[in-house]
This record gives structure tokens, sequence and C-alpha cells, in this order.
């Protein structure tokens, strides 16, 4: 297939974009490595397993302020932006947009319900896939509008856990924020087991993301962050395209007002001594400071990139945003095999600061490959794969000399 008729070429990709998805898909693993490495509900309570004092305190605070959230929504504020990106290109090659899209969304599914069921409840892929198929629709609306529609859509969520904290029976809450013991430590020797065994909990909390969990939260959260994202790609604020002071007013705003929001609702939470009465409201402090914090990131990536556009950096966050799709499989392969009881069985058994080693450890692997990989292929492995679905031809992989 020639390449008017094929994806994008890694010639013609923006640097900044690529940096600013690698820069998001490492700081997922901060937070998912908690999912990983202790019980599910750990992620919405700290304090219900492992050590929570003295320097395991201050890496969760660490954690819970500069990555909860912040780049779990950056990374979808992309995937926003990829879909005007792609559906343009396709545009421009005179090809079928919506017949390859749909292609495109529903082999996305398909990876994502393979790596939750297979390998790990906490996969993203279904839900962005799923979501694809209605933003899509979207694409030529005025970013202004995108901007207004999403805000309106993540607010749906937000508006129904306040109104189950008001509403909801106590005792009911209680049992979510403070689960029973044995039923924590079932989960540990579920995990510390082999892979079969796994199942029995990662197939129940894999379908109830993706039904209750889908409907409920993530069709709102996702859907409307993925429209903000088109909304930003069409202002130019991802392709780096802004004005410096745009992108320093952008840092400025949105790490102060992004921090404020956050920090007070760990105040708040703490004054109430991480009580059930407080559980439901606390999370939405983080729920909507992420989004400027976030915005926050993109400056600084945006900034950096203009500043060093060639240097090591990077190039190392472009190539792991080039390889993305792979890399976030392979901190899913990585992380289980070190956690999992089919690998080390280390689940339950690190602290919260060691599991910041594991982080920078899973890091350092990831950029060498990524570097390494694009030296001598156009497109990561799975990138790669996902394009011959789509286009349903075969790709080429290598690369050549002006593209190393």
């Amino acid at each position: 297939m020639s390449s008017q008729s094929g994806p994008t070429s890694p010639s013609e990709r923006i640097v900044g974009l690529d940096a600013l998805r690698g820069f998001a898909l490492l700081g997922i693993l901060v937070v998912n490595i908690w999912v990983f490495a202790m019980p599910e509900l750990t992620l919405s309570n700290p304090t219900v397993y492992g050590a929570f004092t003295g320097e395991n305190y201050w890496a969760w605070f660490v954690g819970h302020v500069f990555a909860q959230q912040k780049f779990l929504t950056l990374f979808t504020i992309l995937f926003g932006a990829g879909v005007v990106l792609f559906t343009r290109n396709v545009e421009d090659k005179g090809l079928s947009v919506l017949q390859l899209y749909f292609r495109r969304s529903g082999w996305l599914v398909l990876f994502g319900l393979a790596h939750a069921y297979l390998l790990w409840y906490g996969d993203i892929l279904v839900t962005y896939g799923l979501c694809a198929f209605g933003v899509v629709f979207l694409r030529d609306h005025e970013a202004r509008t995108l901007l207004l529609f999403g805000l309106s859509l993540v607010a749906v969520p937000s508006l129904l856990e306040v109104v189950s904290g008001l509403t909801m029976d106590p005792a009911v809450i209680a049992s979510t924020w403070q689960p029973p013991e044995p039923m924590l430590q079932t989960e540990v020797e579920t995990y510390r087991s082999g892979w079969v065994d796994q199942m029995n909990h990662r197939v129940s909390a894999s379908f109830q993301r993706q039904t209750t969990g889908f409907l409920g939260y993530a069709v709102w959260r996702v859907g409307g962050t993925m429209l903000i994202g088109m909304a930003l790609f069409k202002w130019g604020v991802l392709t780096n395209d802004r004005s410096p002071q745009f992108y320093r007013r952008l840092i400025g705003i949105g790490s102060v007002s992004g921090l404020a929001v956050i920090l007070t609702g760990v105040w708040y939470i703490q004054a109430n001594d991480w009580g059930t009465s407080a559980a439901l409201f606390w999370r939405q402090f983080n729920y909507w400071g992420s989004f400027p914090l976030a915005g926050a990131y993109i400056g600084v990536v945006m900034a950096y990139c203009r500043w060093r556009p060639g240097g090591i950096v990077t190039r190392a966050l472009a190539a792991v945003g080039r390889t993305a799709f792979s890399n976030y499989i392979l901190q899913t392969v990585l992380a289980t095999s070190i956690f999992y009881g089919h690998g080390l069985g280390l689940f339950g058994h690190l602290t919260r600061v060691e599991l910041f080693g594991v982080v920078v450890a899973i890091w350092a692997v990831q950029i060498v490959l990524s570097l390494l990989w694009l030296r001598w292929f156009r497109f990561g492995p799975l990138e790669w794969l996902w394009r011959v679905l789509t286009y349903e031809t075969r790709q080429p992989i290598r690369a050549s000399k002006t593209e190393r």
C-alpha cells in the first residue's frame, strides 16, 4: 500500500504531541503501581492496607497530589486529540473515515478485553474504544463547543457521587470505604496465587468496570475529557503552536489553581480522620483539580520541547509516546510479573516507598527499549499490528535510514 493510503509516517509526527504522550504514559504508572501491588480499594482509601505513616505517607501524598488522575486525564486528552488527527489524515488521503475509524476502535476494544481478562482488570482500552465510537461524530464541531460539551459530560459523575453521598445509607458507604480485613486478605492471597486462581477476582472486577462502572462513571469522565482534548488540539495547545506566554500562563494558572483544590481535598479528608462521612465528598477535590494541573503539565512539556527539541529528554519521551500502546501493555506485563503469583509473587509485600523504586526501574526499561526499538522500526509492535488490522493490509515496519 502506498503512503497515501496508509498510516501517518513517523517523519510527519508532532514531536511535542509524542513527548506529551510519553510523559503521560510514564506518569500513569505512578498510580497504577498501587493497584498492581495492593488490593484494589487502596486506590480510593489508602488507609485500608499497607503502612501509611512517615515516608510511606509522603510517598502516597506525592503520588496523590501530582499523579493520581492527572496523568490519566492527560492521556485521555491526548486520545481525544488523536481522534481529530487520525480522521483529518484519513480525510486528506480520500479514504472512508468512519469505516476505518470504527474498525480501529473495534480492534482497540478487543485488545482491551484481552488485556483486562487475561492480564489486569485495570484496563482503560475498552473504555477508550467504546467512547471513541461516540466522540468521533463530534469531531467537526468548533473547539469552544467541544470544550463546553466535554465539561458538561465530566460533571455528570461528579454530581452523581455528591448526590450519593447525601442520600446513600452510611452503612453501604462504610462497607466499601472500610472493607473487612478478610475481604482484603482474600484478594492478597488471590494475586499471590497462580494465573488461573487470579481469574476469580480479575473477571468480576473487569466486568464491573466495563458495565456499571462504565455507565455510571467512565463514559462521562472519559468521553468528556476526550472532547476537551479535541478542543485543545484544534486550538493548537497540544501541537506546540501557541505562544511562549500562553504556555507560561498555562503553567502558572494550572499549577496554582489545581494544587490549591487538590491540597484542600487532602486537608478535608484528614480533618475528618479518613471517616466514612467524608468518603465520597473528598474525591471531588482531586476529580476537578486534576484538570488544571494536567493543563500545567501540558505547558511544561511543550515549553521544554520548544527549548530542547532535540535533547535526550525530549527524544526519550517522544520514543515512549510513539510506542505508547506497546508500552502500556508492557507496563502490565512487567508489573504483574513482579507482583502476581505466576511471577515473583510480591503482591502486598512492598511499601509505597519501595513501589516508587519499582516504578523507576520499569521507566528505565521502557525508555531504553523504546529508543532502541525506534532505531530500527517505524512503529511499536502493537502499534504496527493495530495499523495492519485497521487498514487490512501489511504495513512496512522497518525504519529507513532517514527515519532512524
